[in-house]
């Protein structure tokens, strides 16, 4: 049942070299550079409305701190707060301001060791260069992948029926998608919109709290195929692609930022509509399921995480 969780909302990624990771997610990822305060810089892709969904900050180690979802109201914020502490999560509660330009969040810490966080209001600064007004198709002034939104993010762990249990019972997200090696699930996807997944989870033993990629939207194969024209123009690291989705049916590639956090870009793949169907994928098919083309899996994608 949808309890209020509209979608994906920002993701906070470290990296080891502030200028070569600006370089990175701005100049070849094309997103935009939309302030920074102390020792982070803050993105956004060109159709969202809000000020900023990807924060990047210096750190020793890669990865990611957390990631956050927008919620419809203020007073959802406080029922979904009373629903993860009964269900006994510790759930922290972040004042306005202490994530810059957004209001109060509540942020906890899944089974998988990942922190996730919830928040109500953020400012809104619109679509770039177009407006919601009579808006023109695109802005000029895009560059590199020109990747339009954050989209997802897919995490490896150990407790896929805890997160299951958070996302689909406390947070009312819908598993969309499922790997299964026979009664055990050991892949899952989940939305709270329409969109095919917001965040997924692959099993994965003595893993806890790793971040496999953080994904960003294009809006069409061709861009794709630009984006690995890109990549290899700047001898960016390739992980995989471009290729099809089983799983999802997006068209993708894979590659990775300087400090070796993995990125995705992708068009299409399937929506959502809460009567549909999940949709299971047998372990043993599970390389089609990744790699539609190639059928098989990569090492460094099942192995390589920040």
């Amino acid at each position: 049942m949808k309890k209020g969780v509209m979608r994906a909302g920002h993701v906070q990624i470290r990296v080891l070299d502030m200028d070569e990771a600006v370089s990175h997610y701005k100049q070849r990822m094309g997103l935009l550079e939309t302030h920074r305060e102390g020792d982070r810089v803050f993105f956004k892709g060109w159709t969202e409305c809000e000020k900023y969904s990807v924060i990047l900050r210096e750190a020793d180690s890669a990865g990611m701190d957390f990631m956050g979802f927008k919620v419809d109201s203020d007073a959802r914020l406080d029922e979904l707060h009373a629903d993860l502490i009964e269900h006994g999560l510790e759930v922290d509660e972040l004042p306005a301001g202490d994530l810059p330009d957004c209001g109060r969040r509540m942020s906890f810490l899944a089974p998988t060791g990942h922190r996730f966080e919830l928040y109500a209001e953020k400012e809104v600064t619109g679509r770039h260069g177009v407006g919601h007004h009579n808006p023109e198709a695109w802005p000029e002034d895009l560059v590199g992948m020109k990747a339009t939104r954050f989209d997802h993010c897919l995490f490896h762990g150990e407790d896929l029926d805890g997160v299951y249990d958070i996302f689909v019972n406390v947070l009312g997200f819908w598993l969309t998608e499922q790997a299964m090696a026979g009664e055990e699930r050991v892949a899952q996807f989940f939305t709270c919109s329409m969109k095919e997944h917001e965040i997924a989870f692959i099993k994965a033993e003595g893993n806890t709290g790793a971040f496999h990629h953080a994904s960003f939207h294009l809006e069409t194969w061709q861009d794709v195929l630009h984006a690995a024209d890109i990549i290899s123009m700047h001898d960016i690291s390739l992980d995989i692609g471009p290729t099809r989705h089983g799983l999802t049916h997006g068209a993708t590639i894979y590659f990775f930022d300087p400090s070796g956090n993995r990125n995705e870009t992708f068009c299409g793949g399937d929506y959502f509509f809460p009567d549909h169907p999940v949709v299971t994928w047998d372990a043993d098919k599970l390389g089609k399921a990744v790699f539609y083309h190639s059928r098989e899996l990569n090492e460094r994608f099942l192995t390589v995480t920040t």
